[in-house]
């Protein structure tokens, strides 16, 4: 994308996607609601100004799979659509052709 429009893309995907995957199907500050996925990052790269890479790690594929379904996939892309007026270009997803093969070996994080 532009990154004229990076900032406001990244307010708005974090308004609309991050919380609306995170409390689908309930409301924010609700004790109860269990979020299904255990992190979620924003990945911006200087040397490619616009390009944002989104990753996620879920805590099960049936947690994925849930939020994936294509009605509440196509109500979240219609709210983004509604309030980001610029031109978007999704480029490829390699985990969608690995037909759920890619795992998490281990992670190393500095606490």
């Amino acid at each position: 994308m532009d990154p004229d429009h990076v900032a406001a893309f990244c307010a708005l995907d974090h308004e609309v996607w991050t919380l609306g995957e995170a409390y689908h199907g309930t409301s924010v500050g609700d004790p109860d609601h269990h979020i299904p996925f255990l992190s979620k990052e924003v990945w911006l790269d200087d040397a490619h100004p616009g390009q944002v890479t989104l990753v996620f790690v879920w805590e099960s594929i049936e947690a994925w799979m849930l939020l994936g379904d294509s009605t509440t996939q196509a109500e979240l892309q219609a709210r983004f659509d509604a309030a980001f007026e610029y031109e978007v270009r999704l480029v490829s997803a390699p985990h969608e052709d690995s037909s759920f093969g890619i795992h998490r070996w281990s992670r190393f994080e500095r606490l």
